[in-house]
């Protein structure tokens, strides 16, 4: 699985690691996007959702690497858990030793690396931690490596928001973009930002209208194609 990389664009998307479903009631998904704020939210960018029973999707972009090793860098000076923040190597001479910060930190790209995958990997503990004890049970809750799919170009990146806010309707959880709730499909209807970034992604599609439209006409070539397979 190639690693997570700064200033990049991803489809990130997962299933459940067996039959059962990973959001079982409301509270299911509402507590996991609670966590998915707390532990993605400040490394990337999030452009589209969907939660659906056994799987979700993401359309996300990796913040810019200053971001990032900013991120680490404050983690480490707050004494946040040692164990998923990558060791900050100095070069040059250290003026002195009762310096809180040396002069030049560098931060390899092995570190920004396992600093990604670890903000991923707590954000799917930390969740399937609260499922279990919720529902009594034991185990790994999803297929244990995420896939991300890095987007190549504009219209990648369309058709990708596209496609995962017509996920529903292509599993039949529902016929249409505005009967199911759990996608940031709605967020973009009602302008509400404090997850999505609205304005960049209407900007690109070239407004709410074009934006409903477009969508509109890949579900009805997929309906299309749907009916002659």
């Amino acid at each position: 699985m190639p690693p997570l990389q700064p200033d990049t664009v991803y489809h990130i998307f997962n299933h459940a690691n067996g039959f059962e479903n990973v959001f079982c009631e409301t509270e299911n998904y509402r507590y996991f996007m609670e966590k998915y704020r707390l532990y993605i939210y400040p490394i990337a960018e999030t452009y589209a959702w969907c939660l659906m029973p056994n799987h979700f999707h993401f359309v996300i972009r990796i913040r810019k690497r200053d971001t990032i090793e900013e991120l680490i860098l404050n983690s480490k000076s707050n004494n946040y858990n040692d164990s998923i923040i990558p060791k900050v190597r100095n070069f040059g001479n250290d003026k002195q030793d009762n310096q809180d910060q040396p002069d030049n930190q560098f931060i390899s790209d092995s570190d920004i690396e396992k600093y990604l995958s670890k903000q991923f990997a707590n954000f799917f503990s930390c969740y399937t931690q609260s499922f279990n004890k919720m529902y009594k049970r034991m185990g790994s809750l999803f297929i244990k490596n995420f896939k991300r799919q890095p987007i190549e170009n504009k219209q990648h990146f369309l058709n990708t928001v596209i496609y995962t806010h017509r996920n529903p309707i292509h599993h039949g959880f529902c016929n249409g973009f505005n009967e199911w709730s759990y996608s940031s499909y709605f967020d973009f209807v009602n302008g509400d930002d404090s997850l999505v970034q609205v304005e960049k992604l209407l900007k690109m599609f070239g407004g709410l209208e074009s934006f409903k439209e477009q969508h509109q006409a890949k579900l009805i070539g997929f309906k299309k194609l749907d009916d002659i397979e």
